[in-house]
């Protein structure tokens, strides 16, 4: 009966089609799995047995969610990286123009310079050429300290 070899193809087809238009939401489990089916049933068509179909496919399938599973998600995972001015949160800079408390000024951190503000509990202006690190960020002013 190899009419079951094609259902085989057919339902691996509409698992890596269904993992397609959900955008890799199963985290490509599906094309994997459908992967299998499509090649079990395929080599069941080939060997004019349903049996040796459903072997091969199930023997695939078993195989990925054993081993193959594990080394799709780590290859899949990204690191947790900081980007943009979350990135500068706990950075050193260098003051360029004088900080007070009320008056924002100027810092270089990381070859950039930014505006800069003192950050809350600061009282004493921090001058020029004095080293800072950067303790919050409220729109594009960073809120600075003197290094602890």
């Amino acid at each position: 009966m190899p009419q079951w070899n094609w259902v085989i193809v057919v339902v691996g087809a509409l698992l890596i089609l269904a993992e397609v238009s959900l955008g890799g939401f199963a985290g490509f489990d599906l094309v994997l799995i459908g992967s299998a089916f499509v090649i079990g049933g395929g080599i069941g068509l080939a060997a004019h047995s349903t049996t040796t179909g459903f072997i091969v496919a199930s023997a695939l399938c078993l195989l990925y969610v054993a081993a193959g599973r594990r080394f799709v998600r780590r290859r899949m995972h990204t690191p947790d990286v900081r980007s943009n001015a979350d990135a500068l949160l706990g950075r050193e800079g260098v003051v360029l123009q004088r900080i007070a408390p009320h008056a924002p000024g100027q810092v270089k951190v990381n070859d950039e310079v930014w505006r800069a503000a003192a950050a809350a509990g600061v009282l004493e202006p921090i001058e020029a050429g004095s080293r800072v690190t950067v303790s919050a960020i409220d729109g594009v002013t960073l809120q600075v300290r003197n290094p602890s």
